[in-house]
Formats: C-alpha cells, structure tokens, sequence
C-alpha cells in the first residue's frame, strides 16, 4: 500500500462526523473491500506510520498534555491519535513535538480541565489499532489471522512503545520544559 493511499484512508476515517469508535468501524469496512495483501500491507504501513512518532520526546509531549502521566498504552493510543491530526501535521509534530501547541486540536485540550474532555476529546485512538485486525478476520473467515500473514511476510509488528534513548529525562520538569516550550506553557497556563 502506497503512503498515499494509506492516508487517504486516515483522512477518510478522522473525516467522518461520528466518535472514534465509529470512525475505526468505517474504516474496517473499507479495508473489507480491499484484496486481503492490502489489508495487510495497510497494517504494515500503520505501524510504519506511528513507530516515526514512537520517541521519547513525543512521549514527554503527551506527558505534557495528559497532566504528567502516560502509561505504555496510553502512548501508544496517542501516537494512533496523532493520526487523526493529518499527514503534513503529523509529519511537522513528528519531527518537533513542541509544534503540537500550535494544532487546534491540543489548543483546545489546552483550554479546558482535563476532568470535563469527553471520550472523543482524549488524545487517543485505541479502535484504529484493531481495524485491519478486523477487517481481515471479515475478508478471510480466520481469526487472529493477520498476525500470521504477517509473519508471514516478515514484519513482526512491535506491540509495546519502545523509543530510543535520548540524552535528557523526559520525566525532569526542567528538561521538558526546555525542550518542550511552548507546550510547556500551553498547559501551564491550563485551568486545573
């Protein structure tokens, strides 16, 4: 699957005027349409995409904007989240996490408690991790099967967030609000 039908179905999928929940089950139907080698080739292609946002400063900016705690999972909901922001934004939050103070959609966060973000406001998009799952069990009948077709071109997929060590300490205040400015001061200056 080529980068650009890939995120054509991402930009599909985020376009759709329902929750997350609902946006993922568009997108399985969709990828139900597609030949089987496409249903994995867009697997592939997600974990591509996501694993660029797989760092440790990322990690530290959804620290920043989930109030100081990300666990594994979280992280990776938010890296599947980032998604939903678009291909030119994620590319740009990609390579400067800091830049996510910038995006609407974390300016909004931003504005409001943290208590009061819906379901839908959550930087998250755990459904869009199961939709090729999905959509492969429906096009082929067999459960579970997308993991062996793809060990059975050769991606082991990696299950967990495992960034790269870099030289500061993404759970230091002073370092993330050095490397981490403006987002810093985004949610420093959040109503608790």
């Amino acid at each position: 699957m080529t980068e650009e039908a890939f995120w054509l179905l991402i930009t599909r999928a985020a376009e759709q005027p329902c929750d997350r929940e609902e946006q993922a089950e568009w997108l399985t139907e969709e990828l139900t349409r597609l030949p089987v080698d496409q249903i994995v080739a867009f697997q592939i292609k997600l974990s591509e995409v996501r694993l660029r946002a797989d760092t440790w400063p990322m990690w530290a900016a959804a620290r920043v904007i989930q109030d100081g705690f990300c666990s594994d999972d979280s992280f990776w909901y938010f890296q599947l989240w980032l998604l939903t922001l678009g291909r030119a934004t994620f590319a740009r939050v990609v390579a400067d996490p800091d830049t996510l103070a910038e995006t609407d959609a974390v300016r909004a966060l931003a504005s409001r408690p943290m208590k009061t973000w819906s379901d839908q406001d959550w930087p998250d998009w755990e459904s869009l991790d199961y939709a090729a799952h999905e959509a492969y069990q429906d096009a082929t009948g067999r459960e579970a099967g997308l993991e062996q077709a793809l060990l059975e071109t050769g991606h082991d997929l990696p299950v967990n967030p495992d960034p790269a060590a870099i030289t500061w300490d993404v759970a230091e205040p002073d370092a993330v609000a050095e490397h981490l400015p403006k987002l810093t001061f985004l949610f420093s200056a959040k109503v608790a």
